[in-house]
């Protein structure tokens, strides 16, 4: 890194967010962001990982992103180099029983945000997208080229219209900007619905585990530092306009990453097998070439590996968290 970059992020307190301003404040950047701590899980999650931040010097603003006025003091505590755009309303199920939250955040707050990249169009945006966008596309593994106009849930629907509107964004007013899709990011500080939270949680409180298409649907797992990574990247690269996958390249089926955290908990969990619910998709696999060529992105922790280091912190701290799923 030639020199310190000022990074302002959105979502801050998220999981991901919480990982990427660390990494970037333990490297030298200066980094601020805002969160609105909305209660698709319990706040005090976040509120934990702000105190974390702030405790490194990292500023949180709390905001809702369509609250321009509070968003536009946000951004203007520093002058950013960068915008990192992580808020977003979690959950592929949740959206297609909720969709005007989905609505909401991830396409009218991305509005707001880009009012003020509009005004400042030398900043690259980095825009959080996800492997969601894919849908029901066949081909596999899934590379950035690929058909994405086949979403199979509302979330993957507002990831792929924010997708075009930050390329318009791009287009009409010379933004820089990168995608970056996600492939089922996991790891300590995550959020508590996540399929590997919540069977660890169920597995230690010995209640059953439901169990979606069998156990045989397929993730491409991704953990939090191999993401991170590829995150700190892609800030430090100069582009006009790109598209990354960011994923394990390796998928596992749900029974897998079970019989992993069996193993790791010394307890045998309790299947409760029902019908994949619409929305899901049976498999998500990364195709990776593009990124390992151009960003050096080489996913180094396994599966087994990253449940671990998740088990690690469960068992030492996030314990105290597991109750508010």
């Amino acid at each position: 890194m030639a020199s310190a970059k000022q990074i302002f992020i959105t979502g801050i307190a998220g999981f991901i967010g919480f990982h990427v301003a660390t990494a970037l404040r333990k490297r030298g950047d200066r980094v601020w962001g805002c969160d609105n701590f909305n209660a698709y899980y319990s706040p005090e999650l976040k509120h934990k990982r702000k105190a974390i931040l702030q405790q490194q010097g990292i500023e949180v603003h709390p905001l809702d992103l369509n609250d321009k006025a509070a968003l536009c003091t946000a951004w203007n505590a520093a002058p950013a180099t960068h915008c990192v755009h992580l808020a977003a309303q979690a959950g592929v199920r949740y959206s297609n029983e909720h969709p005007e939250e989905y609505v909401r955040t991830n396409l009218v707050g991305l509005l707001s945000l880009l009012d003020l990249l509009r005004e400042n169009p030398s900043i690259p945006l980095i825009f959080a997208s996800s492997s969601s966008v894919y849908g029901t596309n066949r081909k596999i593994p899934f590379a950035e080229e690929d058909i994405t106009n086949q979403p199979a849930s509302f979330y993957g629907v507002t990831k792929k219209v924010g997708e075009e509107i930050v390329y318009q964004t791009h287009r009409l007013y010379g933004t820089p900007c990168t995608i970056l899709r996600f492939f089922t990011v996991y790891g300590p500080w995550g959020r508590p619905d996540m399929a590997y939270y919540s069977f660890a949680k169920n597995i230690i409180e010995g209640r059953p585990i439901p169990v979606f298409g069998n156990g045989k649907l397929l993730r491409d797992s991704t953990y939090i530092d191999d993401i991170i990574q590829g995150i700190l990247a892609t800030i430090d690269r100069k582009t006009t306009w790109d598209i990354f996958n960011l994923g394990a390249h390796h998928p596992h089926t749900v029974l897998e990453m079970i019989a992993h955290l069996e193993e790791l908990l010394k307890k045998k969990a309790t299947l409760q097998f029902l019908p994949s619910p619409p929305g899901d998709v049976p498999i998500t696999y990364a195709d990776i070439q593009k990124s390992q060529r151009e960003l050096g992105f080489f996913p180094r922790v396994s599966l087994k590996e990253g449940l671990h280091r998740f088990v690690d912190w469960l068992l030492l701290t996030g314990n105290n968290f597991s109750r508010l799923v």
